[in-house]
């Protein structure tokens, strides 16, 4: 709930508990809270929102994530386990199991690489194109809502900032 204080600025949760800190806590800076905790509150109401893009649509957030590494891809929307392993950040024997069950479910399959005879590809289908389509629009609905109390030039600057923030961790 947004209150203003006597500046006519806007309060919120982070300022009550920064507040608090600080009476109890003089002798330490606590001045990150304001940025990490509302960072922290901001990724929750994110995950809330993906999670229910995802749920919609019947998909858990790995299977987004091999559907969208697919369809990122291009077309022919095909990628090797190896590469997927890579834009998803799991290990060899989970790839494996995702594939499997997207391949259950219609949503990929699997074709030899014409490059590497002891490979294979694995191809995105039409009806794995449909639901990630379908899932990505709900998903960027969902966090246009989030974002909503932003303009755009304040939009890029926010991404700018956290863009500063994040490429040293990105780096390793």
């Amino acid at each position: 709930m947004r209150v203003m204080d006597d500046g006519d600025r806007a309060r919120d949760e982070v300022d009550d508990l920064v507040e608090a800190w600080r009476r109890q806590r003089p002798d330490l800076d606590v001045g990150p809270l304001h940025v990490l905790s509302r960072v922290s509150r901001l990724a929750r109401h994110l995950d809330i929102a993906r999670r229910s893009a995802f749920a919609s649509h019947g998909l858990e957030s790995w299977e987004f994530d091999v559907l969208s590494a697919l369809r990122r891809a291009g077309p022919p929307f095909q990628l090797t386990p190896g590469a997927l392993l890579r834009a998803t950040l799991v290990t060899s024997g989970t790839m494996t199991n995702r594939i499997d069950r997207l391949a259950a479910s219609g949503y990929v399959r699997r074709e030899p690489d014409p490059a590497d005879r002891r490979g294979v590809l694995v191809t995105l289908t039409d009806a794995g194109r449909d639901v990630v389509d379908a899932t990505l629009e709900n998903l960027l609905a969902g966090e246009r809502k989030l974002l909503a109390g932003l303009d755009a030039n304040q939009r890029r600057a926010l991404a700018d900032l956290l863009r500063t923030l994040l490429i040293p961790f990105d780096a390793d």
